[in-house]
């Protein structure tokens, strides 16, 4: 087993403790390729898998691999071209890689003496042609989602690390909890009629690239909030609509922020787009109050799709007994989705591992209405990071199905659907960042404008 000195190094720190959960069984982890946007030298900005990007922190290190032997770590890396240095700039040499990570450093040639004849287990990379790579190194096949009794052994271990954060993640949740907060901030200031959804957009996401930052994930700043990951940006802003924005910040480790919010674009809200938007406040927070260790996710699921169902009933929205409308699945014509999912080196923390990750051994996916999109259902546990994001959206697709009534019983009311559609609030999400704490939580986002006077105070800023 290695005995690697860690040095207050979190890396070194998190390779030491996936090594004890290996003990002798040996393991590949792969940083992945640059993936082509059109052709082959027009690549997508690189960014390495985050297995790799959580042990070593080498973010920029592409085509590379790391070998644990059953008893140490080695890096096996790219040749170095002298070209490179023209086109992309001096890149650190293996010398000073090893001495950053210590870390005995190799080239990639090399790695097919150390793998021969081993029983090696590893962990898909996010790009196919890194899993061919792979499998070619291995000698089996790698695909995304399968893995070998050796691999799940490895992504149990990984898994079980990741699950829970250290000091160093935490302070980087921090800071792409702040880049966020200030995009969220600067979106609202932008926002007038006539504008562009994309100008909304571009303000966000300025803020966040002033900070020599990158965002998370691809962002979501839409007048249709109810296409759930919309990526369209081109609709001019109406007097009468909402925005819904889903943008996050990624720190300079690489770790996710992912904050939602809706704001009028008239910068007040109208009376129907402040009475939904109430209703999904008070069941986030309904919602965030349940968090703390012990509690399974699932039930603060259930929790805010209840509180989201005694709001549509006041609103007119659904007829009947809440309770039974939630039991029923009859809110899930509203809020399809679950309340929310794991957060780290990943939006959707370690989702390339699947239901192996959000889901505790023993436990499956329901597939009921409402459930059957639910990204995680452990115990929550001191130092997870997950978000709340409980939502309503008047989805064309549910709501004018002819097959509506008799799935629900004729307990939507398709006429007061309607009305909130013609008042611009088309959909309507409300996400923050939460991390568990040992007597509770902490929201990390809890400085983005949320209230409805706090939204509009920052519209008029």
């Amino acid at each position: 087993m290695t005995t690697e000195d860690t040095n207050g190094n979190p890396h070194a720190h998190r390779r030491s403790k996936l090594a004890a959960r290996l003990g002798t069984r040996p393991a590949l982890i792969a940083s992945g390729s640059a993936r082509p946007r059109n052709y082959t030298a027009n690549t997508y900005p690189f960014r390495a898998s985050s297995h790799f990007l959580y042990l070593f922190g080498l973010a920029a290190e592409r085509d590379a691999f790391a070998f644990y032997d059953g008893a140490t770590w080695a890096l096996y890396l790219p040749p170095r071209d002298p070209d490179d240095a023209l086109w992309e700039g001096p890149r650190p040499s293996f010398a000073a890689i090893a001495e950053s990570t210590g870390c005995a450093v190799h080239g990639v040639p090399e790695l097919d003496r150390a793998l021969h004849g081993r029983d090696v287990a590893t962990l898909p990379a996010p790009d196919l042609e890194t899993c061919e790579a792979q499998g070619r190194w291995l000698g089996r096949d790698v695909r995304p989602r399968r893995f070998s009794a050796a691999d799940e052994a490895l992504a149990d271990a990984i898994i079980s690390l990741r699950l829970q954060h250290d000091d160093a993640a935490i302070a980087e949740l921090r800071l792409a909890a702040a880049a966020t907060d200030a995009a969220h901030r600067a979106g609202m200031r932008a926002t007038r009629p006539g504008l562009r959804e994309s100008s909304v957009r571009a303000a966000m996401e300025a803020e966040i690239l002033a900070r020599d930052l990158t965002v998370a994930y691809g962002s979501i700043v839409t007048t249709h909030g109810e296409v759930l990951h919309n990526e369209q940006h081109h609709r001019p802003l109406g007097s009468s609509d909402m925005i819904l924005a889903d943008v996050g910040a990624e720190s300079p480790g690489g770790w996710a922020g992912d904050v939602t919010r809706a704001w009028p674009v008239a910068g007040r809200f109208s009376t129907a787009q402040r009475e939904l938007y109430e209703v999904v406040l008070a069941a986030q927070r309904r919602a965030i109050e349940a968090v703390r260790p012990g509690v399974r996710y699932r039930d603060v699921h259930l929790l805010a799709g209840r509180a989201l169902a005694a709001g549509l009933v006041d609103l007119g929205l659904l007829r009947g007994d809440p309770a039974e409308l939630h039991a029923d699945g009859v809110v899930a014509s509203f809020f399809p989705h679950g309340v929310g999912h794991l957060l780290g080196l990943d939006v959707h923390d370690m989702e390339d591992l699947g239901d192996r990750a959000g889901y505790a051994p023993g436990r499956t996916r329901d597939p009921a209405p409402g459930m059957r999109y639910l990204r995680l259902d452990r115990d929550l546990a001191p130092g997870m990071a997950l978000t709340i994001e409980p939502g309503i959206y008047f989805i064309p697709a549910i709501l004018e199905d002819p097959a509506l009534d008799a799935r629900t019983g004729g307990r939507v009311d398709r006429a007061r659907a309607a009305a909130f559609v013609a008042a611009g609030a088309r959909g309507i999400r409300i996400e923050d960042d939460l991390l568990v704490t040992p007597d509770g939580h902490e929201v990390l986002t809890a400085a983005v404008p949320k209230t409805v006077a706090a939204v509009e105070a920052a519209m008029q800023s």
